[in-house]
């Protein structure tokens, strides 16, 4: 049979390639590991199929490590700087009372005593000017009571200036300095002690002590208005010796301070001191008086 006499299904059959067998079963391929996305900023683990973070880890995770900023730090030095600033202060302070939170009871005590013998004192004195005040308002014969007390307001200032002596209750003062060094500013901080404390005369070692007195060294021993003294120091006081003695005596004061010093003070009272070192009027140069 020629060409033309082959069946339709033979042709195609010739014109397509022979059939490929399939390959034989292989092996199963390896399971695939799947990939672990990276949690990108700004979304939780939630999002990205992790598990959520508990509260814990996310208050550690918001606090370390720490995030200082500029302004953080500079506002931490500002705190420093006034904390520092108060603790000075408060030290300060504590330094400043700390001779008297060290004082004992009874030296408090002692101290305010002497406050309110000094307002006292100041009020007596008020009352005293009253009373003559109206002693001279009331009296039928002004002169006279005027030049009266014209002559006893002499004698007070008599006694004060030094031109006059003086006796009546009071304290004697001895400063023992065998080691010389006793110096004069010690010496007038005690005259300063006893004006404060109502001391109405003093005298050292038989000079008188006024307003215009002053103290200098000279060499190991003191010089008082230019007249040198010699250890020991005597000084005879007029006034309330209830009042002078334990203003001597207080903490820190004349009494303790010679005591550092290597000096000895005692004190003394008595009913009858007597000061009769006088001091001569010295005319002023300038000063006039202005009354007419």
């Amino acid at each position: 049979m020629n060409n033309q006499d082959e069946q339709p299904e033979n042709r195609l059959r010739k014109e397509l390639p022979d059939e490929v067998p399939a390959p034989a079963a292989s092996a199963a391929p390896a399971p695939v590991e799947p990939r672990r996305t990276p949690v990108e900023p700004g979304r939780t683990p939630a999002e990205v199929g992790e598990p959520p973070l508990t509260g814990r880890q996310r208050l550690i995770n918001g606090v370390w490590p720490p995030r200082v900023t500029r302004a953080q730090l500079i506002v931490a030095v500002l705190l420093f700087g006034l904390g520092f600033g108060l603790a000075v202060q408060v030290a300060s302070n504590s330094d400043s009372d700390s001779a008297l939170r060290g004082a004992r009871q009874e030296d408090l005590v002692r101290i305010l005593d002497e406050l309110d013998d000094r307002t006292q004192r100041l009020e007596d004195e008020k009352q005293g000017l009253e009373k003559q005040r109206q002693e001279l308002q009331s009296s039928s014969d002004q002169a006279a009571e005027a030049r009266k007390q014209t002559a006893e307001k002499e004698k007070q200032l008599g006694i004060l200036a030094g031109t006059v002596a003086a006796q009546g209750p009071g304290i004697t003062m001895t400063v023992e300095d065998t080691k010389g060094t006793v110096k004069a500013d010690m010496l007038l901080d005690a005259i300063q002690e006893l004006r404060a404390a109502g001391a109405e005369a003093i005298q050292v070692n038989g000079v008188r002590v006024v307003a215009s007195t002053y103290f200098t060294d000279s060499g190991k021993t003191v010089s008082v208005d230019g007249n040198k003294i010699n250890a020991p120091y005597r000084f005879q006081v007029i006034g309330k010796s209830q009042d002078l003695e334990p203003a001597l005596n207080i903490p820190g004061g004349v009494v303790q301070t010679l005591e550092k010093e290597q000096a000895t003070a005692t004190v003394e009272r008595s009913d009858k001191i007597v000061v009769d070192a006088l001091r001569q009027v010295k005319q002023p140069d300038y000063a006039r008086s202005s009354s007419r």
